[in-house]
């Protein structure tokens, strides 16, 4: 898996996806849009390599990178498209505020949702695809594999009219949307859990003995580094403290109502329950007090207060953590030199837990794909956006281009190449020059750097049957394991995370949610009464796990709750709370 983005706002995004809550009504059309031109003519350009070389700016809000898009990815857009990417990392404090006002937010953007979007459209920064025939002549695959997506849009951002943009991730069907891995899990180094027998864990809380013994039992690396249960990091942070609120989606709740950049409310994934953050037992405050215990018993990384999440996984592919909240992190330390020698991650669940599941959703999620108003290359940018909306798009999007990591067999269907069985899980295996040279994770991500999904990569492959993550594929399921997934695959009696949850019926999965209809916008007094809230809601958390001992975490918990509520904590969550009834709720209500 690759790193993900900000987890305050990837978070975000696994309530977005299933919530389409932000809309517009009066949409002016796009001023640019009967301006644009094709590139070099007004016939349609089917083959975009024979075009004059151009770089794109691409405003990711969501991107953990600044610069030209590198490695295999780059050549893969280069050989298609003669396109460079220039990414510009949208999320950072204060940048999004900046390229709007300046009027122009680049060629393509990624990621922008909500009432930022919504803003967008209003002022003009947007190009509508419906205009000089856009989308009919270089949009076909999004026509096609995400018809849902482009009229939701349409519905809720272009007054019935216009679209400006698509949701990502986009996918049907029933049952949790995820691939072979769920999005959220309690892994742990399998090899250190089985030499102490395999201990049951019923709550969450057991862990933290059993993490004790594993870390008794190999203190230090092999490089002489002392060994955490849990390193945590900041960086991802919104109004709240991004891992401790992980707690709540182990139970099967999620922040957000959707409706703002950022909630103080826990919604059940399966049924109209909600929990205010600050709850005395909501698991936002369950999820402070476990880490403030595992601190008490020497488990927590002292780092955590300072570190971003780049020095987390650095930690991580050092063996210098125990714990990982989610599946991909695992990745930099199952490397197949580790997992052969029997070390490596696996997923621990305990009794009480219900996964929770975004679900499938056909009209796509809330980290939406569009296009600058102002870009010169309209026709250039769409197609390249709708090749990622593709079958062959998703494929070499994230599994890199045919004949590198993967090929098919002689009955078509995926496999993994010699260098894939390395590449997949290990990030530093080194790239051909013919495939654009350095090492796989240049290239590597949700396409590339750029961050994003397009089409659930759970969903089918129509080219060859199989699912498009390629830890479903039936050649990698029944390839020969390593010796930490035969072990794990044993003692759990199935193949993959995801089945395990499904047969155990510890999923929560998600409705997919649209009426078309525009929600309220968050009130300007509402906007400032939760900035305000959140910044002492992060502050005070940090405080909290980081306690000296009880008396002061309680005391801290009891100063949080009174400072909250008289910066209009309640106001803020009746808010949230009321958005929420009138419109996710009204799911339950048949």
């Amino acid at each position: 898996m690759v790193k993900q983005k900000k987890w305050s706002a990837l978070i975000a995004f696994v309530c977005l996806m299933l919530v389409f809550t932000t809309a517009c009504s009066g949409n002016k059309d796009n001023s640019d849009g009967d301006k644009q031109t094709p590139e070099s003519s007004k016939e349609v350009i089917t083959d975009w390599s024979q075009e004059e070389e151009v770089t794109l700016n691409v405003f990711s809000t969501l991107a953990n990178f600044t610069g030209e898009q590198p490695g295999w990815f780059a050549k893969v857009v280069k050989d298609k498209f003669n396109i460079k990417l220039n990414i510009i990392q949208g999320g950072l404090e204060g940048k999004l505020a900046t390229q709007m006002a300046s009027g122009d937010l680049g060629d393509l953007i990624v990621g922008m949702g909500g009432k930022d979007y919504t803003d967008a459209v209003k002022a003009g920064l947007l190009l509508d695809w419906t205009k000089n025939g856009m989308l009919d002549n270089y949009g076909k695959n999004m026509q096609k594999y995400a018809p849902d997506a482009l009229e939701a849009n349409k519905t809720q951002y272009g007054s019935g009219t216009a679209i400006y943009g698509i949701g990502h991730n986009v996918g049907t069907g029933d049952g949790p949307s995820e691939g072979a891995t769920m999005t959220f899990g309690p892994y742990l180094r399998w090899d250190l859990y089985e030499e102490l027998g395999r201990p049951e864990i019923k709550t969450m809380d057991d862990y933290l003995p059993v993490l004790k013994q594993m870390q008794e039992k190999q203190p230090t690396t092999e490089s002489g580094k002392k060994v955490y249960a849990f390193s945590l990091w900041s960086d991802w942070d919104g109004d709240f403290a991004t891992l401790p609120k992980v707690h709540a989606q182990l139970h099967g709740y999620s922040e957000g109502d959707g409706f703002n950049p950022g909630s103080l409310i826990l919604v059940k994934a399966d049924e109209p329950d909600i929990q205010p953050m600050l709850d005395d037992n909501s698991y936002y405050m369950k999820g402070l007090k476990f880490y403030f215990d595992a601190n008490q018993m020497g488990l927590l990384d002292p780092d955590s207060l300072t570190q971003t999440f780049g020095d987390v996984s650095t930690k991580f592919k050092d063996g210098q953590v125990l714990f990982a909240q989610f599946p991909w992190l695992t990745t930099t330390y199952n490397t197949p030199e580790n997992t052969a020698d029997g070390k490596g991650f696996a997923l621990v669940p305990f009794q009480e837990q219900q996964i929770y599941s975004s679900g499938f959703n056909p009209y796509g999620g809330g980290w939406i794909w569009s296009i600058g108003s102002k870009t010169k290359h309209p026709e250039r940018v769409m197609a390249f956006l709708d090749w990622m909306y593709s079958p062959e798009g998703v494929m070499e999007g994230f599994n890199g281009p045919k004949g590198l990591a993967w090929d098919l067999d002689a009955d078509g269907k995926p496999m993994l190449t010699e260098l894939g069985q390395n590449a997949m899980y290990n990030g530093d295996t080194a790239v051909p020059d013919e495939y654009g040279g350095g090492i796989w994770n240049d290239g590597a991500g949700n396409f590339g750097k750029l961050n994003n999904t397009t089409l659930s990569t759970s969903q089918i492959n129509p080219d060859n049957g199989e699912p498009y993550d390629f830890r479903s594929w039936t050649s990698e399921l029944t390839r020969d394991p390593d010796p930490v997934t035969k072990s794990w695959r044993e003692a759990m009696g199935v193949l993959t995370d995801k089945e395990w949850f499904v047969k155990n019926d510890q999923v929560a999965v998600t409705k997919a949610f649209f009426n078309g209809q525009p929600p309220a916008d968050e009130p300007s007094d509402i906007k400032l009464k939760r900035s305000q809230v959140g910044k002492t809601i992060k502050e005070y958390s940090w405080k909290m796990m980081f306690a000296k001992d009880e008396a002061e975490f309680d005391k801290l918990k009891q100063e949080l709750v009174k400072k909250a509520q008289g910066l209009g904590y309640d106001d803020v969550i009746n808010w949230q709370t009321e958005q929420t009834k009138n419109t996710v709720f009204t799911l339950y209500d048949k």
